[in-house]
């Protein structure tokens, strides 16, 4: 981006990826108050890519002030007006992921083409979505028992909101962090993953060219030194009213503590270890091609991944063999140097790590590897071919943690009482999926499933705009941010109580 300061409404011009990120605070690209810098390096190479501002405190305080005022005005500006602002962004945005994202995913974070084209349609269609809602902002009028009184309950914006949204799907997991918070009339203080920062400044872009007014939306990334102390600063301060987070359930339990300490709401998106249980009844063919999208997309980097597969020991064996054919029938490599592979690097060495420590302890425990050799490869060590993973019981540390590599384990069961069981015998609950031909069986299961989406013939890795995403608790999360409910988080309640002139109280 180019490193001079442009004021509300005009958008940086777009060179080189290595010219340096900056801040976008009150309707200026700036750089941070200290000048400090962070370096965003190409998961796949490990070489830099350029330098980005690390916003301080202060930097952080005074985007708060300008969100608290701009939400005075933005919080009454009529839906019609929103809805255009939001629609141009999405025309802006699909402009976007066509002309600057396939570069961007390709630098920041190994995108593939199909990852790309993933987050162009769910970010764009997110914005359309959030636009459409907007007329939909409801309150009531309730009969009151006081003569000549009426009531009013009115659904009423926070204020400033602390969105802070992930690298593996930056520009989708970005607009859904801030399109519901601002289309109900709050403000924004946006805080982007450190390995992202150019993707998920796309949508702030957009947004900015779309005419969203100043003050309502801040662009702050941070370096993962200042990161704690800022997001504790932040999180705590009395002019945020809300905060949503979506990450590992490791940072998600902390911010959840901090948040605690000033009773304040929280939608929180965290892990997942999606189960699927395929019933001895279900089309092989069709679980299989689900099994391998759920478990493969962007390498297994998605908190709604399949990574168990749970099989009725009647149709263990035939679908044993045809998942380990469909894996190894999957492309894998570089991405730079083969741009039609499905699957690229992992988004960071420690990652390969990380998976590789799960796959050879489940082995050392008795499991066994159907396909895959715990190997990776790559300029940077970060390519790992898909795995499957045979005999994991919920002993291993394999079922019970995310991986988020590109694996699944598989586990037999004899009844759908003890494939239930199995499915919940996790911390985790966000997705899960059912395959049976017997939907209405299929729907008995799914309902007894703890998750906050369960899909019945459909891949794990699924959710339509507007549909409310989110886990039931434990390390997913709680809260929704999609459709009405995500309004319902992102809003609050107000009785307004109007009386007639003249009555006389019992006092």
């Amino acid at each position: 981006m180019a490193t001079e300061k442009k004021q509300s409404g005009a958008i940086p011009v777009v060179g080189d990826l290595s010219e340096p990120q900056q801040l976008y605070i009150d309707g200026i690209y700036t750089p941070s108050s200290d000048g400090a810098t962070f370096p965003v390096y190409n998961p796949m190479t490990g070489t830099k890519l350029y330098d980005c501002a690390s916003a301080t405190q202060d930097d952080y305080e005074r985007a708060i002030q300008a969100a608290s005022v701009a939400f005075k005005t933005w919080s009454r500006m009529g839906p019609s007006a929103k809805r255009m602002i939001f629609l141009r962004a999405a025309d802006i945005l699909e402009k976007y992921m066509e002309t600057e994202a396939p570069a961007l995913m390709s630098a920041e974070v190994s995108g593939t083409k199909h990852w790309t084209k993933v987050n162009a349609i769910s970010g764009v269609g997110n914005l359309r979505e959030a636009a459409s809602i907007v007329s939909q902002i409801k309150g009531e009028i309730m009969p009151a028992d006081a003569p000549g009184t009426t009531v009013l309950v009115e659904r009423q914006p926070l204020g400033v909101v602390f969105a802070i949204s992930p690298w593996n799907a930056p520009a989708s997991l970005t607009v859904r962090a801030i399109a519901t918070p601002l289309i109900c009339g709050n403000t924004v203080i946006l805080k982007p993953s450190e390995f992202s920062p150019k993707n998920q400044n796309l949508v702030v872009r957009a947004m900015i060219e779309a005419g969203l007014p100043k003050g309502c939306l801040h662009f702050l990334p941070v370096s993962p030194e200042r990161t704690p102390a800022i997001t504790e600063f932040t999180v705590k301060h009395e002019l945020i009213r809300h905060v949503n987070f979506t990450g590992s359930d490791r940072v998600g339990r902390i911010i959840a503590g901090y948040a605690a300490t000033c009773l304040k709401r929280c939608v929180l998106e965290l892990g997942g270890k999606a189960p699927v249980i395929v019933l001895e009844d279900a089309n092989l063919d069709d679980a299989v091609e689900a099994v391998a999208f759920g478990s493969l997309a962007n390498a297994g980097q998605v908190c709604m991944s399949t990574e168990r597969v749970l099989l009725h020991e009647s149709i263990a064996e035939p679908f044993k063999k045809a998942l380990v054919a469909r894996f190894q029938g999957v492309k894998v490599g570089n991405h730079e140097d083969e741009p039609d592979v499905s699957i690229s690097g992992l988004f960071t060495p420690a990652s390969t790590k990380r998976v590789q420590r799960l796959l050879s302890d489940a082995v050392s425990s008795g499991a066994k590897l159907l396909c895959g050799d715990v190997s990776a490869s790559g300029p940077n060590l970060t390519i790992m071919a898909p795995h499957v993973v045979d005999g994991v019981t919920p002993t291993m540390e394999i079922f019970q943690r995310e991986s988020f590599g590109p694996l699944v384990c598989l586990t037999t069961f004899t009844t759908d009482d003890e494939a239930i069981t199995l499915a919940n015998n996790s911390d985790y609950s966000l997705s899960a999926s059912v395959f049976s031909k017997d939907v209405m069986r299929a729907l008995d299961v799914a309902r007894q499933v703890r998750a906050g989406s369960c899909h019945i013939n459909n891949p794990s890795v699924y959710i339509a705009a507007g549909t409310p995403n989110g886990g039931v608790g434990g390390s997913s999360g709680y809260g929704r941010f999609g459709g009405m409910a995500g309004v319902l988080e992102f809003t609050e309640l107000k009785i307004i109580s109007l009386g007639k002139s003249g009555v006389k109280y019992p006092i």
